[in-house]
């Protein structure tokens, strides 16, 4: 006899949210769905979703919940505020959250819920909306293996998950990886400069080093976007800063130099504060040329 599949409730549907809990709804899992913004849920009850009006609503009965929201003061009060999910789940029940949130954050988080006899797991992505559409995102876990290990079928609609270590982890591995995202970011815009200015076309350039060493999704795609000139946002500036801020934070209580990061993280800061926050974050380029214009 087939185990019934657990009831999952998944709570932020927006440009990421939206494609995972249509990949868990085709794999055959029972999905409530809940976003702030209720249209933004909505649209997946054709989809075979039953659509919550409050999160709390939404985990009531679940066993799993996934949470893929904006940052960790949302993910807490969503958590833990008054009518808060915490309340109305049962004892033995998990807590995933997919979204990208501060580790020490992620940490306070799983103490809290295991007061109550609530796993959790911290388990940000990467592969943007196209990963989550085709189910092929990169999935950084934190928390207990065994776990883990007990939602290999709910991860594997999603994409490919890997553990990390211990609760926080999960977090930390996905800064790692906006960390890379970044600096490549600013390493393809300002090699793309430098060609033009000498006269080459960055188009030529892009695809002259695709297949060599520098090959990569990064200039596969943002590289793309840079030579279209087109930045509406897949991940936006804002959100990048946010991960480097948090990245920051983290260098800091680690006591750790990171001299790259630092640079692009000033680039992004002052990118943002000049009006290109909800630009892609390949749009550092726009900044960089302006830079120049200016010296």
């Amino acid at each position: 006899m087939v185990a019934a599949k657990p009831r999952i409730a998944f709570l932020g549907t927006g440009l990421m949210g939206a494609p995972m809990a249509r990949r868990l709804l085709a794999a055959g899992f029972p999905v409530v769905v809940w976003n702030r913004d209720l249209a933004k849920a909505s649209v997946l009850a054709s989809d075979g979703a039953i659509v919550a009006n409050t999160a709390a609503e939404a985990a009531g009965g679940a066993s799993v919940v996934i949470t893929m929201l904006t940052d960790g003061n949302v993910v807490g009060e969503v958590l833990f505020g008054s009518g808060g999910v915490a309340d109305v789940l049962d004892k033995g029940a998990t807590v995933i959250d997919m979204s990208s949130i501060a580790p020490p954050i992620a940490r306070s988080h799983a103490t809290r819920l295991a007061e109550r006899g609530i796993r959790h797991v911290d388990a940000p992505v990467s592969g943007g909306v196209v990963g989550a559409s085709a189910g092929t995102l990169a999935i950084m876990a934190g928390g207990e293996a065994a776990t883990i290990e007990a939602l290999a079928d709910v991860f594997a609609p999603l994409g490919r998950v890997t553990h990390v270590g211990p609760s926080g982890t999960g977090q930390l591995a996905k800064l790692g990886n906006q960390q890379i995202v970044a600096i490549t970011i600013g390493a393809i815009a300002e090699a793309m400069m430098l060609i033009e200015a000498g006269g080459g076309s960055r188009e030529a350039f892009r695809n002259a080093i695709r297949g060599g060493f520098c090959e990569s999704r990064i200039l596969e795609l943002h590289g793309q976007r840079m030579v279209a000139r087109e930045f509406q946002p897949g991940g936006t500036s804002r959100n990048q800063l946010k991960d480097l801020d948090a990245v920051m934070a983290a260098a800091g209580a680690l006591s750790l130099a990171l001299p790259l990061t630092e640079a692009v993280h000033a680039e992004f800061a002052d990118f943002v504060a000049q009006g290109g926050g909800e630009k892609d974050h390949s749009a550092l380029i726009l900044y960089l040329e302006d830079k120049n214009r200016r010296a």
